[in-house]
């Protein structure tokens, strides 16, 4: 892929301010205005279908509509202009057996792991990969009409005890972790195997002439290997559960990744905190209050901010109002 983006001359100018962001040295604003005429050249927005399946996986619906949004607006400071190809939250689960269920703000997952002593292993096997397909080909109608006008991005893959909590089901989950611990530190391990050759396969298609990846979750971009990590579950764990279950694994991941933030999710996760901090190769912590509370940005997070800030990583203050 290009180094240069029509869409966004100065692109080389925010890639600086965004690698020094990565590395806690300034702000990166990402700052978005509609344009007052789409830019030429870009067809009108197409027809929606009338399947919601289709609506969220045919590929020329989908960059064509992502397309027509980019060519009606202009990206300041350190946003860029990204075809998204996420399928729904959690596209790991899904090339990992998870049942799809559409519906048009978001994708649902359902479980299919009911009796984990005869499920056996977990494994990603890309070959006759249904969803894995169906994202690759987002990703290759993406670089085929991207024409150095925009990025194109992996999606949001998700990973740790989200996506075995995908195959298994909440509540059975949790209750997995005190009476089969051995058994969902195996599947954590299984898991993480999965993530990296899911991603690694991706990532090698989508990748920019520094070694760069968008990540389409949190619209973020690094020059190397990027990515957002989460554990939202975690909200129902302690730190020694998170210390046992979360941090080792997401440890490896930070250190295969080259750059790495973490989406904190909820008060309800804020014990874990602490634990984020200790992992050495995570570069930053993203964090979303829930509905009803303050945005980012508020003043109330100001402490938070500073503490993750304290901690040696980055921070990422998303939904800021002017």
């Amino acid at each position: 892929m290009t180094d240069n983006l029509l869409w966004k001359p100065d692109w080389p100018a925010a890639q600086r301010n965004l690698l020094r962001w990565w590395q806690g040295e300034g702000l990166a604003l990402h700052l978005t205005v509609r344009r007052e005429t789409p830019r030429p050249g870009v067809q009108p927005l197409p027809a929606e279908p009338a399947d919601i399946a289709t609506w969220w996986t045919d590929p020329v619906y989908r960059c064509g509509r992502a397309e027509w949004h980019m060519a009606n607006v202009d990206y300041w400071a350190e946003a860029f202009p990204y075809f998204d190809t996420q399928i729904g939250p959690g596209s790991l689960g899904a090339f990992l057996g998870a049942r799809l269920e559409f519906d048009r703000e978001t994708v649902w997952y359902w479980p299919v792991i009911s009796d984990p002593a005869a499920y056996g292993s977990i494994r990603f096997q890309p070959a006759g990969n249904h969803w894995f397909a169906a994202h690759m080909a987002l990703i290759e109608e993406g670089l085929r009409r991207s024409e150095g006008r925009y990025l194109v991005g992996i999606p949001d893959l998700i990973e740790n005890l989200d996506t075995l909590a995908a195959l298994r089901g909440d509540a059975p989950l949790l209750y997995d972790l005190v009476d089969r611990p051995g058994w969902v530190l195996d599947r954590l391990a299984e898991l993480n195997t999965a993530y990296f050759e899911a991603f690694d396969r991706m990532y090698q298609r989508v990748k920019d002439g520094q070694g760069g990846n968008a990540f389409s979750a949190f619209q973020i971009w690094g020059p190397g290997r990027t990515a957002k990590l989460q554990c939202d579950i975690s909200a129902n764990l302690s730190p020694a559960m998170f210390r046992r279950f979360v941090q080792p694994y997401l440890a490896a991941q930070c250190e295969w990744l080259d750059f790495s933030l973490y989406h904190l999710d909820g008060t309800n996760a804020l014990q874990q905190v602490e634990p984020l901090l200790e992992v050495p190769r995570l570069n930053g912590i993203e964090w979303t209050p829930q509905a009803g509370r303050p945005g980012g940005g508020d003043p109330c997070w100001f402490d938070l901010y500073r503490r993750i800030r304290r901690g040696g990583k980055s921070v990422q203050a998303v939904g800021v109002q002017p």
